[in-house]
């Protein structure tokens, strides 16, 4: 098969296809159908955008035939009150229930997060999810030892992340650093890739809006991610592959609570040039 083909008994030659590709590897003649430009192949990103552009489902790229995409349901479109909604109604969540996530709904989280967007769509990001109550305290109690060097080798700045706080609540036997939760999923990717930090944020952002609509709650894991990036101790229990970084990490849990209310916000400091 081509790098993609065109039914020509349903295809309007339209050129949607063509204007919509991102990588510019479409052409088409007047009068003619879609055909794959000079250097296609290589410069193709197989983002899907011609496959959900076309409006007669006429084009099937060789890596997604229109057969596997499934057609968008306006049914399912969110109104822009329920989405405001949504997205005001997004807590971060600290405190849990006592009760385990399954395989499976983490397995549908991650598959979700997939579909967030990155650039040159790479898709780089690689998931590691830990559940282990043992190795979750381990790698708090880690975290914490991290924040006990910063406090005596970088304190300026270990100060002002409130380290010096934490390791007080941590010394009361209160998990300060993953909150209890039953769950912390990690981002992570090849420390060279200068697209994956980006990637991953957005990845895991998806991955925490999803998770509403599950019943779930989720929290960045803030101290756990930096001591994952830069204490050697951190690093070596975290086990990423080689050559990899962790770019991210979410607790992930059921909420012990319900919130009632939208907080407020501050306003935005916008600067105009339309």
């Amino acid at each position: 098969m081509n790098l993609f083909e065109v039914n020509t008994k349903t295809c309007n030659q339209n050129g949607i296809c063509v204007t919509a590709c991102p990588a510019g590897v479409i052409e088409m003649q007047k009068g003619a159908y879609p055909l794959p430009a000079a250097e296609a192949e290589d410069i193709c990103i197989r983002c899907g955008h011609c496959v959900a552009v076309c409006p007669t489902g006429s084009l099937s790229h060789r890596e997604m035939s229109v057969e596997k995409c499934p057609p968008i349901q306006k049914k399912l479109d969110l109104s822009s009150a329920q989405c405001e909604q949504f997205l005001r109604a997004r807590r971060s969540i600290r405190t849990y229930k006592e009760q385990s996530v399954s395989e499976s709904e983490l397995l549908k989280l991650i598959e979700l997060a997939r579909y967030a967007p990155s650039g040159h769509n790479s898709q780089s990001v690689e998931w590691l999810v830990l559940g282990n109550r043992d190795e979750l305290n381990h790698l708090a109690g880690l975290t914490v030892d991290w924040m006990r060097w910063m406090v005596d080798n970088m304190s300026e700045i270990a100060l002002s992340l409130l380290m010096d706080r934490a390791i007080c609540v941590w010394e009361e036997d209160k998990d300060i650093i993953l909150r209890d939760a039953p769950v912390v999923i990690v981002a992570h990717a090849a420390k060279g890739d200068n697209l994956a930090p980006t990637d991953s944020s957005i990845a895991l952002s998806y991955l925490e809006l999803a998770a509403t609509s599950m019943g779930l709650g989720c929290c960045w894991a803030g101290y756990f991610n930096m001591a994952a990036k830069t204490f050697p101790p951190m690093r070596e229990a975290v086990q990423l592959p080689e050559g990899h970084q962790c770019m991210g990490s979410m607790m992930v849990g059921y909420p012990k609570f319900r919130y009632h209310r939208l907080p407020l916000r501050n306003s935005p400091e916008i600067t105009w040039r339309l």
